[in-house]
């Protein structure tokens, strides 16, 4: 069985980010889970689509936000044993190692992707 019960400080795979946060309700097959940083920023574009640009919808997807709940799955979420960073500083790295990763290769994809985080960046940070 599981150790993790309300109130344990969890990472959490959600969509395409990973978040640092705490159970708040046990929901049968989910956690309600509380977030409380980033680890992983969301890839942006069509999920069903990944790496392509032509005849799909390039959504535009936000980190959840600082105390947001979310409905995890149980199996994507992991007890975490290590310091909590703030929400802030959590978003600015996850933003600038997608970032980073987005560089690495000059395709259209990673160029759409790129100025969709360019974007969320000037919302983030003002």
């Amino acid at each position: 069985m599981s150790d993790i019960q309300n109130g344990t400080i969890v990472t959490a795979h959600y969509k395409t980010g990973i978040y640092i946060g705490e159970v708040m309700e046990d929901r049968n097959r989910f956690y309600l889970v509380k977030v409380l940083a980033v680890q992983k920023h969301p890839m942006q574009g069509d999920l069903h689509n990944p790496g392509k640009t032509e005849n799909v919808f390039f959504h535009q997807r936000k980190a959840l936000s600082y105390n947001e709940k979310a409905n995890v799955q149980k199996e994507a979420v992991k007890a975490y044993d290590g310091e909590i960073p703030s929400y802030e500083e959590s978003l600015k790295n996850a933003v600038l190692a997608l970032k980073t990763k987005l560089t690495r290769r000059e395709t259209e994809f990673n160029q759409s992707a790129k100025q969709q985080l360019d974007d969320l960046e000037s919302h983030y940070f003002g």
